[in-house]
């Protein structure tokens, strides 16, 4: 793959799970790591830890992706210590409910996919600058299979990711004469995440047999995606769905 050595990448929600993992893959092929987090701050720094361990550079800094101020503050963390933002890995979950929809009221609907949408757009307003005076910047938000492939209970989070989605392809319209790519990765049903939880043993086995590659994504997975679209070698690829589910979106 074409070095990407230097380039500064923001990870939001790379705590654990995919985010982590991602920092970690982007970290070894030498890009310079933010590990944004919320809560999971000895988390985030045990991220950090192991990507200079490897001999990675890597930093955390706190912020609540959704709020303007918070993400201005950790822009210019970072503008400090290494500059403008290259790639953005926008990974962060807000909170959802997982309910039917006749159980649902509209501020459980509503806000979910006000925070997505929300998140979204405050962080991409704050990288977007440093890509667009450079001509050349990497965007990859984090959606999912629920968006297309609706799953019982998952109302909220799928319509949300939907919401995502379109919005990714506007702007890779918009963005894209300006040396800037946009995509989004849509996982299937993932091994040690915060949502892993979801499925109990039978549906995760329904799941399986329903996976022509015979088993569900790890974290890994996904972050290797993610890591094509971040780097150079990802030319001519914009406004595009990667679907990382081993083959569950064919049926």
């Amino acid at each position: 793959m074409t070095e990407t050595t230097g380039r500064v990448v923001l990870v939001t929600g790379a705590s654990s799970g995919i985010g982590a993992t991602t920092a970690r893959l982007l970290a070894a092929r030498g890009m310079r790591v933010v590990v944004n987090y919320l809560h999971s701050g000895t988390a985030a720094e045990e991220v950090v830890v192991s990507i200079k361990a490897a001999g990675g550079q890597a930093m955390t800094v706190q912020a609540d992706v959704r709020v303007a101020g918070a993400v201005g503050n950790m822009i210019e963390q970072v503008h400090k210590a290494w500059g403008g933002i290259d790639v953005l890995v926008h990974n962060a979950l807000t909170p959802y409910v997982i309910k039917p929809f006749r159980d649902m009221t509209w501020e459980e609907l509503g806000s979910k996919i006000d925070d997505e949408m929300r998140a979204a757009f405050t962080v991409t307003k704050a990288v977007l600058p440093a890509m667009t005076e450079q001509g050349w910047g990497r965007i990859i938000y984090l959606g999912t299979g629920l968006s297309r492939q609706p799953r019982e209970g998952m109302i909220a989070l799928g319509t949300a990711k939907a919401a995502l989605t379109q919005f990714a392809r506007y702007l890779a319209l918009e963005l894209g004469p300006r040396g800037i790519t946009v995509n989004v990765v849509e996982p299937g049903p993932v091994e040690d995440t915060r949502m892993a939880h979801v499925l109990d043993e039978k549906q995760k086995q329904r799941q399986v047999a329903a996976t022509p590659l015979g088993r569900l994504a790890h974290p890994g997975d996904v972050a290797q995606v993610v890591a094509f679209y971040a780097s150079e070698d990802n030319a001519f690829m914009t406004g595009t769905t990667a679907a990382v589910n081993g083959g569950m979106s064919m049926y």
